[in-house]
Formats: C-alpha cells, sequence, structure tokens
C-alpha cells in the first residue's frame, strides 16, 4: 500500500522533528518504549528509524488498530514489533518498560481514562522510568496560546468529557502513583513535551 492510501493524521508531519529533537536526549539510555495511543502509527514509523537502538512497542484501541498495522508494514524498521491491543480503562498487557510515550491523547480521553491511564504506570514501568506526553495542557488554568482556547472548546463541543488538561492535576495524578516530573518543554503550535520519573523504589 503506498503512502498515499495510508490514514493520514497531518499533524504528525508537523510536529514530528521538534519531538523527535527531545526524544534522541531523552531515550538514550531507553531500551523499550511503549507508545499508549498511536493513532494511524505515523510517529513511530517515523521515530523508530531514528532510535535504532531501542523497541517502540505501538499500541491502540482494537478498532483503530488496523490503521497502525497498515504504517508498520510499510516500514523497514527492525525495531517496530506488531502493535498491541491496549485500552487504557481495561487490561494492560504484561508488559515491562523503560518509557511510555503518548502523543495528542490525554485532550480526546474522558477524564476518568486518563485517571486510569496514570494509575496503570507502575504496572508497566520499571523503577526509574520515565512517562513523556506530547501535547497542549493548561499552567495555572491559563492556556498557552489562543488557538488553544478554540481547540478546547471545539473538543469539548465534541464530547464535553474531553478537553486540555491542567498541568497541575497531571502533576497530582503522577505524584499519586509515584512519578515526579522533571521537564516541562515548550515546542511549536503551543504544545508542550512533558517529562515525568518515576522514583527508584516504586515497584507495583
Amino acid at each position: 500500500m503506498s503512502d498515499s492510501k495510508l490514514p493520514d493524521a497531518p499533524s504528525t508531519a508537523r510536529n514530528r522533528e521538534p519531538i523527535l529533537a527531545h526524544l534522541k536526549r531523552l531515550l538514550a539510555d531507553s531500551h523499550r518504549v511503549l507508545e499508549v495511543g498511536s493513532g494511524t502509527g505515523q510517529h513511530a514509523v517515523y521515530f523508530a528509524p531514528h532510535l535504532p537502538h531501542l523497541t517502540w512497542q505501538t499500541s491502540e484501541r482494537p478498532p483503530h488498530l488496523h490503521e497502525v498495522q497498515a504504517w508498520l508494514l510499510n516500514s523497514p524498521a527492525a525495531n517496530l514489533p506488531a502493535p498491541i491491543a491496549l485500552d487504557v480503562t481495561g487490561s494492560w498487557p504484561p508488559l515491562r518498560v523503560d518509557t511510555v510515550f503518548t502523543a495528542n491523547t490525554l485532550h480526546i480521553m474522558p477524564a476518568a481514562a486518563v485517571e486510569a491511564f496514570f494509575q496503570k504506570l507502575p504496572q508497566v514501568l520499571q523503577p526509574g522510568g520515565q512517562l513523556i506526553v506530547y501535547g497542549p495542557v493548561k499552567i495555572g488554568g491559563d492556556y498557552i496560546g489562543p488557538g488553544n482556547a478554540g481547540f478546547d472548546a471545539w473538543l469539548k463541543e465534541q464530547d464535553p468529557l474531553r478537553g486540555i488538561r491542567d498541568l497541575e492535576w497531571l502533576d497530582q495524578l503522577a505524584a499519586s502513583q509515584g512519578l515526579q516530573r522533571s521537564e516541562n518543554n515548550f515546542l511549536p503550535a503551543n504544545n508542550q513535551l512533558l517529562v515525568w520519573q518515576l522514583n527508584d523504589e516504586s515497584t507495583l
């Protein structure tokens, strides 16, 4: 299947290079990454060849898994195993990874699913592992830019349970599972790249 016939999320082409610039640094010592909510899989097929020292495990909810599979079938990267089915509100596969990465998901998930996502992290993250989140957030209740205010209103029109999350709330959810934020990187288009570290003593 040619790229023109594959499912396309245009934003991935716009944000992948700024994200990758940080991932090269953040993942230098990682061996296995779990991407939660891989979407079309376009991020994975772009990042994996640039990070050949690690395994990039994609995942998606069952109804959308075929989109990830289509992109991975067209990728020559050897470090991209088959995608796995994962719904954050259900049972997670028995994985242990150094890093969990997710992009443009927390504002799409209902708030209860965001809570479930954080609750499940200690099940898959190695002690000392990290969570990397890309997307828009509010800081101190304020939007990073005016475009985000309009985007948030649009999200809530589609589903009142969606919306741009408060960074302070995410910090609270992370802290309840033994993670502390270590970075808040400002990226183009009013997005953040956030990093939380799981303390070395955290266990299942």
